[in-house]
């Protein structure tokens, strides 16, 4: 599906706040555009409207005096009512003078020696003038200006209405927009929990920020700015056609050009914006990537002295974004502002050409009230074409975020299964598992074991041996390529990721904390751990040794990563947590390595409780920590060449005896 169209589809989750923008846009647009037709009407039948018809009449609402005579325009007589002669006030040059008879037809206007002659073509009439004083024009214009009030007072409203209108519109629009964006950034978020282990083995976190904070925000800017102005534009684009066709259908037909041009010109506009945005977007994922990473690291950066080297290659990233945004740059100035000035300057040239043929005046081809009106038209006529060309960039940032953000929500991920099942026992199968993270690649090969309930089995070689990936196996992180893997006899494929996890705990080697408090980190914030649940788990652990001296006890804030906290002090709530949550299977990843030898022996303690009635497995590092396991499987390149107990192994004088004696010597060496 298109960007645009699933654009549009997040968009009509809110339909009813858009039409009710929409609608109050319309009308907002209609009480503006009525201004130029009250100005034409304002300038045609009442500061104009005196060179109407005038007849004889007895002395009444609308009438004037003149001479001893009383008249009224023809518009204000009743049905009914009896007219008089007809005599007319018409105007040349600066003067007004009264004409005490009807004319025969309207032209070019002269006044010799008392008499106006009106000349048309070949045609020519004479007629009696006598020039108008000041107070006598006045009189003539005292019944237009109540009329020429009320005009005012109705525009005045009218704009008052459309302000009303306006701020309704932008409120309902931009409202929509943040519940659009709202729901998106919902999407993406629980779309990436959903998503595969292996989908973040290649994509660092700062490029997944990047797509879910800066590409919506441009998605943002789509609904609330870049719509926001194409839906007014269009709106008043059509409101301003439709009053140009109502005053002249020949010259509303020639500004229909402008239509086809900003078409054409919109095209030819996105086939270079698209491919600048498109590299602007993926630099500003691989700034916040590096920026992320470099934050993560910067104990190492400042340690190996790479601070320069970290800049340069930073330079570099922000260069290349620099260079692309110049070029989007060059191309908007270049074009935007000038095109709407090239455009306005066409279509006014027209303007004069159309009325080349006819003087504008008396007898011309239109009245001078639709002629302001036209002007005033092809005026606004530009504010939205300007409004339209100059979010053109922003629409182009915006579809090209969203075509980022799509397409994460496009990877696979695995739907959140509700499905609960009873606590497992945990006896654990592997039978005959080969599994590679690249296709043809196996890591591990022909893997096959079994671990039954309270069994607690340790996974032992070196680095790169698979004692990693038996354990992403186990929890569903990656499936296996071939053979099976079963928990009490099912094979864990035909149960939900969510579900199998349920009954699983896990003890990393650098334990993971996230901000809030040591018990909010035992418990997850899950409801079904209460507070006595957790300090019940502190306690069992010997968590009172370590943290009694903190000023809040459990309650201490913890902050990203618990990088406050020493080692083993994240070990032992990492330790409560997989008990607080009571797990069957119970994994320990190297648990141990990293810690001080006093804390070892808590963590030791720690682990022996977290072991009882629980399938555990430990990948150990320090043999001397596996000993008392039901038993050891040794790895050597995805293979298991060893398989027994630690006396077992030891009798055999194998791999397992090779290691266990290298660490022995190492470790007395250190002690002499």
């Amino acid at each position: 599906m298109k960007v645009g169209r699933r654009l549009v589809d997040y968009a009509l989750l809110y339909k009813k706040i858009i039409i009710a923008a929409l609608l109050m846009l319309t009308v907002s647009v209609a009480a503006e555009l009525a201004g130029p037709f009250i100005a034409k009407k304002m300038i045609d039948d009442h500061i104009l409207g005196i060179e109407a018809a005038w007849f004889e009449t007895e002395k009444g609402k609308d009438s004037v005096s003149y001479k001893g005579e009383w008249y009224k325009r023809e518009e204000y007589f009743n049905s009914g009512e009896e007219k008089g002669e007809e005599v007319r006030v018409l105007q040349v040059g600066r003067e007004f003078y009264f004409i005490p008879a009807a004319i025969s037809f309207n032209g070019e206007r002269k006044v010799m020696d008392g008499k106006m002659i009106i000349t048309k073509g070949e045609e020519f009439e004479t007629y009696p003038a006598q020039k108008l004083s000041g107070d006598e024009l006045l009189d003539f214009y005292n019944p237009e200006i109540p009329k020429i009030i009320k005009l005012l007072v109705f525009y005045f409203g009218l704009l008052v209405v459309a302000s009303f209108f306006q701020y309704g519109q932008r409120f309902y629009l931009q409202k929509a927009a943040n519940r659009v964006i709202q729901k998106m950034r919902d999407d993406i978020f629980q779309h990436i929990q959903k998503l595969p282990i292996r989908y973040f083995d290649n994509l660092p976190a700062g490029k997944v920020v990047a797509r879910i904070t800066n590409d919506t925000e441009a998605i943002r800017d789509l609904y609330v700015t870049v719509l926001s102005t194409f839906f007014t534009s269009t709106i008043y684009i059509i409101g301003i056609y439709i009053a140009l066709f109502i005053l002249d259908v020949k010259l509303a037909a020639i500004c229909l050009i402008l239509i086809p041009i900003l078409v054409i010109w919109t095209y030819l506009y996105r086939i270079y914006a698209s491919k600048y945005n498109h590299i602007i977007r993926s630099k500003v994922s691989d700034i916040n990537a590096m920026i992320n990473e470099s934050i993560q690291g910067m104990n190492i950066i400042q340690a190996f002295s790479r601070e320069k080297q970290t800049s340069g290659e930073f330079e570099e990233l922000n260069g290349t974004h620099y260079k692309y945004q110049n070029k989007l740059l060059s191309l908007n100035s270049m074009t935007s502002h000038n095109l709407v000035g090239v455009l306005r300057n066409i279509t006014f040239v027209a303007f004069i050409w159309y009325f080349g043929g006819g003087s504008i005046g008396v007898g011309s081809v239109v009245t001078l009230g639709v002629l302001y009106a036209f002007v005033d038209y092809i005026n606004r006529l530009f504010q939205p074409v300007t409004g339209i060309v100059n979010q053109l960039a922003n629409l182009e940032q915006a579809l090209v975020a969203g075509e980022r953000v799509f397409s994460l929500l496009d990877e696979d991920g695995t739907q959140v299964a509700d499905d609960k099942m009873p606590r497992y026992q945990g006896n654990v199968s592997f039978d005959h598992v080969f599994f590679g993270y690249k296709e043809n690649e196996y890591v591990l090969k022909d893997i096959t074991f079994e671990a039954n309930q309270g069994e607690t089995v340790a996974l032992v070689g070196h680095t790169g041996s698979g004692k990693s990936s038996i354990m992403n196996l186990l929890f569903r992180f990656y499936d296996a390529n071939e053979g099976k893997i079963m928990i009490d006899g099912q094979d864990i494929k035909d149960i939900p990721y969510q579900t199998i996890r349920e009954h699983m705990g896990i003890v990393l080697q650098d334990p993971y904390l996230f901000t809030g408090t040591i018990a909010s980190n035992v418990s997850l914030d899950d409801p079904r751990i209460s507070r006595e649940t957790v300090e019940e788990a502190l306690k069992a652990v010997g968590a009172e040794k370590v943290f009694k001296n903190l000023e809040k006890g459990y309650d201490e804030p913890v902050i990203e990563k618990g990088s406050t906290l020493s080692s083993g002090q994240r070990q032992l709530i990492s330790f409560a947590r997989a008990l607080a949550f009571n797990p069957a299977i119970l994994i320990l990843d190297e648990a141990t390595s990293s810690i001080d030898t006093e804390t070892e022996a808590v963590i030791q303690e720690a682990m022996e409780v977290l072991k009882k009635g629980r399938t555990t497995f430990i990948i150990a590092h320090r043999l001397s920590t596996i000993k008392n396991a039901d038993q050891i499987l040794v790895l050597d390149r995805g293979e298991i060449v060893e398989k027994g107990s630690h006396d077992e192994l030891m009798k055999a004088g194998g791999r397992y005896y090779q290691m266990y004696q290298l660490q022995q010597g190492s470790s007395s060496d250190l002690a002499g």
